[in-house]
Formats: structure tokens, sequence, C-alpha cells
């Protein structure tokens, strides 16, 4: 069976898209599958349109990665009713239409908890690209996972619009650093560098999201929201492999092995280690239900800054 798995962006992206890369090279080792790449796609809907419609004839599927398929995703597949798509991070479903979602704002959570018992400042921040789905999603979550665990902590909280412009990035870190904020949460891909360096030279630290940036830098990095997108890739395409399509979407969170989790470096001190457990604990026993929706203010540190 001949699959595409069309990216949002450059593969190699030091995030979401390389661990959805992993999945997908892992699935294309499956007998009976032939994996074809589609990338350096930019984030917008007409542009994303105008490469499925050249792409989807010539494959007998799609895997979308990213939320940024829920809206030209379903629309192409009303159009090719015999072939088969998915969406990764995705919202929408049909008749040859299923979406995954590893619930990455259950690891959100859990960074909301750390960094407000980590903050010296009382101030946390959070810094996004897009404005999709799965980041609306984490952004919530964080959010909320400050509030439960130190209601004072303040949270600056802003999508900046790109997830490939350290520059833009650069600035926007730096201004909450400036605002106060000494715990930074990024949901972020190749941009990710420029609130690296910021952090670095503002002596601010960070939490990542998707992969293990505790291990690839702990000086900067205390911890890492794990979201292993790949597990959903690979899910995706043995389902569609197999001619499955299921008509729920299918979720991966806490209670799923290691597809969600926290990552935290060794210099987390033992109290806010032990928050994190039993916050994820409480998570997984339904004691919490993480929040999917944020309606509080957004930080804007010059609107010159943000270009979505």
């Amino acid at each position: 069976m001949k699959i595409a798995v069309f990216f949002v962006g450059e593969v190699q992206d030091a995030g979401f898209n390389a661990s959805a890369l992993a999945g997908a090279e892992r699935a294309g080792q499956s007998p009976g599958v032939a994996i074809t790449l589609v990338s350096g796609v930019r984030y917008d809907q007409d542009e994303i349109r105008a490469r499925l419609a050249e792409v989807v004839p010539e494959v007998d599927g799609l895997v979308f990665i990213g939320g940024q398929g829920n809206i030209a995703t379903p629309e192409i597949a009303a159009r090719y009713p015999d072939k088969r798509f998915a969406i990764v991070q995705g919202q929408k479903t049909g008749p040859n239409l299923a979406s995954y979602d590893v619930r990455q704002e259950d690891s959100a959570y859990l960074a909301g908890v750390l960094a407000a018992h980590l903050t010296l400042t009382g101030t946390v921040g959070h810094l996004s690209g897009h404005r999709v789905r799965p980041g609306l999603k984490g952004r919530a979550a964080f959010v909320a996972g400050v509030a439960h665990a130190a209601p004072d902590v303040a949270v600056l909280t802003g999508f900046c619009g790109t997830q490939d412009d350290s520059q833009v990035t650069r600035a926007w870190a730096e201004a909450e650093i400036k605002a106060g904020a000494d715990v930074i949460f990024t949901m972020l891909n190749d941009a990710r560098r420029g609130a690296i360096e910021a952090c670095r030279a503002g002596g601010a630290r960070q939490i990542g999201n998707a992969l293990d940036w505790v291990a690839r830098d702990p000086e900067v990095f205390v911890a890492s929201a794990m979201a292993r997108i790949d597990i959903g890739v690979e899910r995706a395409i043995a389902d569609m492999a197999a001619g499955h399509v299921p008509g729920d979407i299918v979720e991966f969170g806490l209670a799923d092995g290691d597809a969600v989790s926290l990552r935290m470096g060794e210099d987390v001190p033992e109290a806010a280690a032990a928050a994190v457990a039993s916050a994820a604990e409480d998570i997984r026993a339904g004691r919490i239900t993480v929040p999917d929706t944020y309606d509080g203010a957004e930080f804007q540190p010059d609107a010159a800054l943000c270009d979505d």
C-alpha cells in the first residue's frame, strides 16, 4: 500500500515533526507498506490544499501530521472516497478519515505543575507558534497545571505565529524573561533555538516538549513534556494498511505506557517531583480533568513581533 506522510515544515525540526518522522520510518519497515514523505509545505491552507491535490492521486492513503490538517484533509477525503486518510493530532473523522491524538495536554499540565514549584519570581511563561488545536490545548493545560499547584503564580502566554523563525522566538522569550518569567514552557519546532538562546542569556530555565530536551541541553532545560507523536503515526499507518478506520478519535495519554510523560532533570527538587507525580496519578485516575480551552489574557511583547 502506497502511503504518503504529509508534513507542514521540515521533517528534521528537532521537535514534533522529527518525532513523527521516527514513527513513519518504523512503519515503513512493515511488509506491504511503502512510505512517501512530503515535507517543506508552508502553514498556509491554500498551499496545503494545492500540495494535497498533487499528492493524493499518486497514493492509496495519506497521513497528515499535525492539527494544521483539520481543515484541508476532510475536504480532500470527501473528494476521494476510495482512498484512506488520517490526521495525527487531528480532530476530524469520516467514512475514510481517522484521527489520532497523542495527548500533549497531559504532559503540558504536568509542566505547569513543575513550573509553579520552580519559579522564584512568581511568574512563568508559555510560548508556542501556530494557533492549531493541539497547541491551544497544550497552552490551556499548562496554565491549569500552574493554577493547580500555585494559584498566585502569574502566567505569560503567547503564540508568536511561527514554528521556524528563531529570531522571532528569541524576541518573544526575551520579552517574557524581561517581564519576570524565570521558567518558560515552549511548544516549538525548529524555532526553539531562539528561545534556547534567550533563556541561556537571560538565566531562565526552559521546559521543552515532544522530545527529550533535558538530555540534549540540561543547562537550559529543567524538564521536557514528552509526547510520543511517533506512536500515533505508527498506529495510523498500521490501521490504514489494515483497512481499519476508527469511528472515534484514537487517544494516547498518561495511562498509555510512555506515550506521554514529563521528563525531569536531576536538579529538580524532590518536593517538586513529588507534586508532579501526584498530579500525574490524579489525571490517570480521573480525579483531575485536564481542560482544553483558555480564555484568559495573552502576553504581547510588541505587535510587530506577532505575525499570526
